[in-house]
């Protein structure tokens, strides 16, 4: 038997088992990529405008860039920072408090730092999930916890996010057994990619049935911070009984745009945030040091935060108004990245859609604009308002090219 052939039979099932590797089916993210490369092949001269990135298109701010360089200079922060160091734990624990209005966070036992929020997503299961344990999931939504739960023996039960329901989980859906079984609840708010936002009123909600239930709650506030108008940061962990239940994923990523920095903590219950910690020291030995200095100077500045929230807000004004004037019911959301539409039915010349992969596919090949399908609770794009623009000036240019694109097609709704 040669080397290839006993490698490929010793590949978990979990990941494929013999199979592994041999898959031909092309997945979502890989479909657009593929698509907007031959677009641009075939169009070298037209600007491809990608509306379907969901990350930052500004840099970190220039005093975190440079505390990184000089903490990276200092031998004492070379070493392994293990579950963080006390400093950024404080750092996180005062953010919680000024923004969020969550007080009494204890930095020692109530919070811990990850590298970024998808790991930490990625480790939760290990600590509460056994073979036959569920975790209650959204669909669409952030699937990571739900591959890991599965990799466990685990089982997965999705709640459709609709737009009846102003795109919130209706957990009187679930079966008693469902209940029984479940361990795990994952949230996302405001909210990828529907881009909704929720309220205190469903929190509370949220925590009675995790009390009922004996559940762990776990909200992913990757976006918590990005907020329009009058809408102030709502974080799970501000509601009176949550911390009893469960815990927050705070992000840097998004609201601080330190994507590729790779910085996160959680935040909340004691027996949670240990366990985390627990499975987290069989993972890894923490973030370098100097990152999470420059971190703690992004957590004690929250005006980086609100000067990136004006500019998504202006965009989104202006996208959701584009959309409109073309027949999309479009609104502006209350937080995120995201404006997320429901796909027209076709084109007034006989075109016809039979789900957003198909929409989302036309507008790259035809139209050059990039978005992200999702067809798992009725048939909508994704648009983000990170597109590339360094000013105002570019931001109403590529908007308004977006308009002239799609203005010479009578989509039908």
């Amino acid at each position: 038997m040669s080397e290839e052939s006993y490698i490929q039979s010793l590949f978990a099932e979990r990941i494929g088992g013999n199979n592994f590797g041999k898959d031909t089916k092309i997945y979502k993210f890989e479909k657009i990529k593929r698509a907007k490369r031959a677009a641009k092949a075939e169009n070298p001269n037209i600007e491809l405008i990608d509306m379907g990135v969901g990350e930052p298109d500004w840099m970190a701010d220039d005093e975190v860039v440079e505390i990184l360089y000089k903490e990276a200079q200092k031998p004492e922060n070379r070493f392994y920072a293990d579950n963080g160091i006390a400093e950024f734990k404080e750092a996180a624990a005062n953010y919680m408090e000024n923004v969020f209005g969550v007080n009494g966070l204890d930095p020692k036992t109530e919070v811990n730092h990850s590298i970024g929020s998808k790991p930490a997503l990625a480790m939760l299961p290990s600590a509460f999930i056994n073979p036959g344990d569920i975790t209650i999931m959204t669909a669409p939504g952030y699937g990571v916890m739900g591959t890991h739960t599965e990799w466990l023996g685990g089982e997965v039960v999705k709640l459709p996010l609709l737009k009846e329901n102003n795109f919130l989980p209706d957990l009187s859906t679930l079966t008693a057994d469902q209940k029984e079984r479940a361990k795990l609840l994952y949230l996302n708010y405001p909210n990828n990619p529907t881009g909704a936002s929720t309220t205190t009123e469903f929190f509370e909600e949220v925590i009675e049935f995790a009390k009922e239930n004996d559940i762990v709650v776990v909200h992913d506030a990757a976006y918590a911070g990005l907020v329009f108008d009058d809408n102030e940061p709502l974080s799970f962990l501000s509601v009176p009984g949550a911390k009893e239940v469960g815990i927050e994923i705070q992000s840097l990523s998004k609201s601080f745009n330190m994507t590729g920095w790779r910085m996160a903590f959680v935040a909340g219950n004691p027996k949670v945030v240990k366990a985390f910690a627990t499975v987290k020291d069989n993972n890894d030995s923490g973030q370098f040091r100097a990152i999470q200095k420059a971190a703690v100077y992004a957590l004690n500045h929250p005006e980086i935060t609100e000067k990136t929230a004006e500019k998504y807000s202006r965009r989104h004004e202006m996208l959701a108004q584009t959309l409109k004037e073309i027949g999309f019911d479009a609104k502006k959301p209350k937080g995120s990245f995201y404006l997320y539409v429901e796909i027209p039915k076709g084109t007034e010349d006989g075109k016809e859609f039979a789900n957003a992969e198909e929409f989302s596919q036309f507008l790259i090949k035809e139209k050059l604009i990039s978005t992200v399908p999702w067809d798992d609770a009725g048939h909508f794009v994704r648009f983000s308002v990170t597109f590339v623009a360094e000013d105002q000036e570019e931001e109403t240019r590529v908007l308004e090219e977006v308009k002239r694109r799609l203005s010479d097609i009578d989509f039908v709704f």
